[in-house]
């Protein structure tokens, strides 16, 4: 420790010491006004802080009004709702950052200016009295006269004891000058860290917590730049639309009123009326009627439930009324009442009249026309296809997916958490997810976890089957196969989101949980799948659809159809299509003077404008289908499909797992290998260059594909021979995985090595149902081009007419297949 001031040289009280006294001195008062100055500055910043927070609150308080105004507006209501929940927390952070500033800067240096410089200061004045004491004392002795004796002695008694007391508060107050010297430094510094380390913590966390925040930022802003392109489009919409408008002659306001008995919402009619009130004041009021279902109804304000005036147009009349003082009454009688109604002027008064009218003959002809439907249900393909009946719902929504998934074993409860009734799934993985563990999954990013609601998303049948396929049992024996091994907690209902998101990731993103096999393991894995492939193989006769018999091609053992036997034509007919539904179906999509008309024969199909579906005339139809099909007059070429043998590899991985277990149609190995690491896309070398979805294809299961699209596979990546899954799915006469693969994107217009499309193949195999879906998703993209329903976005309008028939035949068939061969 430096000593500021020498204590021999105190004692010595030397001019050195005096001068080093007084420096000391002056350094000690500055250092007192620099730190009261210090204080005060630090007094008045946590003062505007607070008053900062204050602020800030009534402004987090206002973002979170404007969400709970915005609670119809879901992006905008969770994203508000979560910056708010950000800001608050800054807050926080700023108000620890104050009070420690309070506890670091203003109390501990305030303690130091009260208690060590007070100190100082009472040493100082002792110092400044002894002093004075001591150079009287001096003064004093050598005045004595030298013929006095006894004041010589008591002038020299004084001095000894002045200079003895001197001695012992100049040693005192060095002390007190090296010890407030030596503290002042470490009081300073101290405070300054303290404050310092306080800001560090606090951007710290405030850096954490917008991490956390940035991919809702990065993802908003994503949509935000969508948002801008929408909105300048509507404002240019609105604004043309208001040009129009404004063009428009508005002085009769009564053209504005149509009978419309087909309108979207129900309502054939509305608009305002007067109606006389049944009391005894007769009194007239304004409301707002319309026809709907049927009937005439009325309300006050939007809100309010209608008035049914009549409740069966059928058993009413209308009249004019012309007896009483208002002009423009009309009147509405039913067998139990009558009510008086006025309009604004007569050719109103004539359209509600009309309207009234039209409306009992309608329901009249509605009423006649139920008893007199025909029954389509026989025929699948017109259940969903013909735009008039009623289509066959396949997809499944609310309650009944909720009820089909809970009910595996496993199921009712979160596969992360445990928490019962878990309303949200991962399609990819299989499972079933609570509401916090899905959000944890879905910010997790569509490459690990695509989450979808239970009870508020449609599901398809390919995917409910997935989900039933997996499930939470099979997939924890996977992913937490070494879970109690490495002494891993898994997380329980109302764990905090920090732990429970911690486990997720570790589970699903870092798979630390997996066992992962053994050399000897794999192969014994790879052999046990293979084995099973050649089980399936042999037995694929009764899951593959029914083709027509050909002559004599030499196909693969997994691609054995129905039609090759005697009894296949008996079980079911050969074309999910009969020609009258044929016809119907491809004068749907003739509306564009780009396409051509193709009509269908009494048991045939005319050539399109390619003639690619001329060897559908030699398919039977379903009118006939217990006399034998006619055959085509040349035989198709052999296939050049090769049976499927499993080899001894040269090297086992979890990719030739994928590879084969896709074979085999085992889901659960298929998710084991791809939480082993196996590349969804694997490309076997050895073996045409094929992939698991390929393989998928030759196991013949539907769900299989559907598992490894989910999962990220290209439905469009060829092997050696050029050919897709598309192209292996036509060959093998696969109708389901044909609508599959082309609801997912599937390039048909793709060719192998022989120049062949999808089509060329099944036209060549004379298969009817797989031409007419390939003819279809065809004559869609024309349709698409002709009809020109593009944004500027340039994404198609998937809600077209064209597209949504198009999609509902897809979809019919996907679920055909999962009926039949699943």
């Amino acid at each position: 420790m430096k000593i500021t001031v020498d204590f021999e040289e105190c004692l010595k009280d030397s001019p050195r010491f005096r001068a080093t006294i007084e420096e000391v001195e002056g350094d000690v008062c500055e250092l007192e006004s620099k730190l009261d100055k210090l204080v005060k500055l630090c007094i008045g910043m946590i003062d505007a802080g607070k008053a900062y927070n204050a602020a800030n609150k009534q402004f987090v308080n206002g973002i979170r009004e404007l969400a709970q105004q915005s609670t119809k507006d879901e992006v905008i209501e969770s994203s508000l709702t979560k910056f708010a929940e950000s800001l608050q927390e800054m807050i926080n952070y700023h108000t620890i950052l104050f009070d420690q500033a309070q506890r670091s800067i203003k109390t501990q240096l305030q303690t130091f200016v009260k208690d060590d410089l007070r100190k100082f200061k009472e040493a100082k004045k002792q110092f400044d009295k002894v002093t004075e004491d001591k150079e009287a004392a001096l003064i004093k002795n050598a005045q004595a006269p030298r013929n006095k004796q006894h004041e010589v002695e008591e002038a020299t008694n004084i001095l000894t004891a002045t200079r003895k007391c001197f001695r012992h508060i100049v040693l005192d107050y060095v002390l007190q000058i090296n010890v407030l010297q030596s503290k002042r430094r470490s009081e300073i510094l101290k405070s300054m860290l303290s404050f310092m380390y306080a800001h560090l913590t606090f951007f710290h966390q405030g850096y954490d917590l917008f991490s956390e925040l940035q991919p809702l930022m990065k993802q908003l802003g994503g949509q935000l730049d969508q948002l801008v392109v929408d909105a300048a489009k509507e404002k240019r919409d609105m604004e043309l639309r208001h040009s129009t408008i404004q063009q428009k002659d508005f002085s009769n306001d009564d053209s504005k009123l149509e009978y419309n008995v087909d309108a979207d919402n129900g309502i054939a009619m509305e608009g305002y009326l007067f109606k006389r009130a049944s009391n005894a004041f007769k009194t007239w009021n304004r409301r707002w009627f319309s026809i709907q279902n049927n009937q005439l109804v009325y309300q006050k304000k939007f809100k309010d439930n209608p008035t049914v005036v009549v409740e069966d147009l059928r058993l009413c009349t209308v009249k004019h009324c012309e007896d009483i003082e208002r002009r423009f009454c009309f009147e509405v009688v039913s067998p139990t009442k009558s009510c008086m109604m006025q309009a604004d002027s007569e050719k109103l008064r004539q359209a509600w009249i009309k309207a009234v009218q039209n409306s009992i003959a309608t329901a009249f002809r509605d009423k006649g026309d139920d008893s007199g439907k025909l029954d389509r249900k026989s025929s699948t393909s017109t259940g969903s296809l013909d735009s008039s009946g009623e289509p066959k719902e396949r997809s499944l929504k609310g309650e009944s997916a909720l009820q089909k998934v809970l009910a595996i074993p496993g199921n009712a409860c979160c596969c992360d958490c445990g928490q019962p009734d878990p309303r949200w799934a991962s399609i990819n993985l299989g499972i079933t997810l609570c509401i916090q563990c899905s959000g944890i999954h879905r910010s997790l990013g569509v490459h690990f976890s695509k989450v979808r609601s239970l009870t508020l998303d449609t599901w398809e049948p390919e995917l409910l089957k997935l989900m039933c396929e997996l499930g939470n049992g099979v997939i924890n024996q996977i992913y937490e196969a070494r879970r109690e091994e490495l002494g891993a907690r898994k997380p329980q209902p109302g764990d905090p989101r920090q732990e429970v998101e911690a486990y997720i990731k570790a589970k699903y993103v870092h798979r630390r949980f997996v066992r992962r096999p053994s050399d000897e393991e794999l192969q014994n894995k790879v052999v046990t799948l293979s084995k099973q492939e050649k089980r399936l193989s042999s037995s694929s006769t009764e899951h593959l659809p029914p083709r027509p018999p050909p002559p004599t091609p030499k196909l693969r053992p997994g691609s054995n159809v129905s039609g090759q036997s005697g009894h296949g034509l008996e079980a079911r007919r050969d074309s999910l299509f009969c020609p009258d539904e044929l016809d119907s179906l491809f004068s749907y999509f003739d509306t564009s003077s780009k396409l051509r008309s193709i009509k269908s024969a009494d048991s045939g199909i005319q050539n399109s404008a390619d003639g690619s579906r001329e060897m559908l005339a030699t398919t039977p139809s379903s009118n006939n289908a217990t006399e034998s099909p006619p055959m085509p007059a040349t035989l198709p070429p052999p296939s050049p499909y090769k049976e499927v043998v499993f080899y001894e590899p040269k090297e086992y991985s979890s990719g030739l797992q994928l590879y084969w277990a896709s074979c085999a149609r085992s889901l659960p190995d298929m998710a084991e290998a791809l939480a082993h690491g196996a590349e969804v896309n694997w490309v076997n070398t050895e073996d045409d260059k094929r992939t698991p979805l390929i393989m998928a294809v030759h196991g013949g299961s539907l769900v299989t594909c559907e598992f490894l699209l989910q999962n990220a596979a290209n439905v469009n990546q060829q092997d050696a021979q050029g050919r897709g899954p598309l192209h292996h799915a036509t060959m093998l006469g696969h109708t389901g995985q044909v609508c599959l693969f082309l609801k997912r994107g599937a390039n048909q217009n793709a060719v192998d090595i022989d120049e062949k499309t999808p089509l060329t193949i099944a036209v060549e195999a004379a298969n009817a149902d797989i031409v007419t879906l390939l003819r279809l998703a065809k004559m869609n993209e024309e349709m698409r081009e002709a009809e020109g329903p593009y944004s500027q976005s340039g994404q198609y309008n998937t809600n077209s007419p064209t597209e949504m028939q198009y999609r509902k035949c897809m979809q019919e068939f996907i679920s055909l297949q999962l009926d039949e061969t699943e």
